[in-house]
């Protein structure tokens, strides 16, 4: 019998097996590539930390009225100039970004928050829970929003002025879209086998909902939230500049364009209206480009 030696024999050599990235990981890889994307949130981070560091920016008071200094031109003590009451527009700009962001951050937050919920529900359930949602949603869909909220304040007297109501009255009439939205992606999850496997071995309908149901519908509702929050803030820009939202004594760039009605300030004195206006403009754009570049980035299909 022939004895093989220990020293002739080779160790194998194990091919080490590469994980692959996770959806997270990729999506996350495509949406740091997209520039128009990435620009858009630098300035977003750029706008709400002037907002957010306000008071350690400027000294200038925001409501004091001061007559000896209305409709000055931009100076090197008022850098935007001052408002038809004497106001700095600068201060003024940077602490209405601060309310103008709440209201848009915290109006997404509430609406995805409460048609998330309402969406799955209708969605996992069916049925009777489903039709009877469902209704109350399309009821809730029948109210305009913007005359609904200037019927409030004409038969409250400006009660609803302030930004914590206003968020509330908004957030409660405007989740319908995302619920409705939430529960189509759930209808055509559920019959998934995934779900169905997790149904029958026992899960409660929580835990399917959060564990199984919502982490494959997150993406959806990440985007809509980001379009959420850009007409948010479109929404109370107007119905400030029309006098109907946030009071003139708390700055928002809705009311710092109510300057812009009056039509000498319109054509000669730029300074008041421009900074909020251009402040809304390139805040919406940049959440829709971030927006954009989530839905690209979530889209397993996308190339871009």
């Amino acid at each position: 019998m022939e004895v093989v030696s220990n020293k002739n024999i080779q160790p194998e050599h194990h091919t080490k097996v590469q994980k692959s990235p996770s959806p997270w990981a990729i999506a996350r890889k495509k949406f740091f590539k997209n520039k128009l994307a990435m620009i858009s949130l630098v300035f977003m981070v750029i706008i709400t930390a002037l907002a957010v560091f306000a008071p350690y920016i400027t000294t200038h008071d925001i409501s004091r009225i001061d007559y000896m200094k209305m409709s000055l031109a931009p100076s090197a003590e008022h850098w935007l100039g001052t408002d038809t009451n004497g106001r700095d527009v600068f201060t003024r700009t940077i602490y209405g970004g601060r309310t103008s962001l709440l209201i848009g951050f915290s109006c997404t937050i509430l609406v995805v928050l409460i048609g998330t919920i309402i969406g799955a529900l209708a969605g996992y359930y069916g049925g009777t829970v489903d039709q009877a949602l469902m209704r109350f949603t399309d009821f809730v869909l029948n109210f305009p929003l913007i005359v609904f909220v200037i019927v409030l304040n004409t038969i409250f007297v400006g009660k609803i002025s302030g930004v914590w109501t206003l968020i509330l009255v908004v957030s409660a009439l405007s989740w319908a879209g995302v619920a409705r939205l939430v529960r189509s992606k759930i209808l055509a999850e559920k019959e998934n086998e995934y779900v169905l496997a997790a149904i029958s071995i026992g899960c409660s309908p929580a835990k399917v909902i959060i564990k199984h149901l919502l982490p494959n519908v997150f993406s959806t509702i990440i985007v809509q939230a980001t379009l959420l929050m850009a007409v948010m803030i479109v929404f109370e820009s107007s119905i400030s500049f029309i006098g109907f939202g946030v009071s003139a004594d708390t700055p928002t760039w809705g009311n710092m364009l109510t300057e812009a009605r009056q039509s000498n300030v319109l054509q000669n004195q730029v300074w008041m209206w421009v900074p909020p206006g251009l402040a809304i403009t390139f805040t919406i754009l940049a959440i829709n480009f971030i927006g954009e570049g989530l839905k690209d980035a979530l889209n397993p299909k996308s190339n871009r």
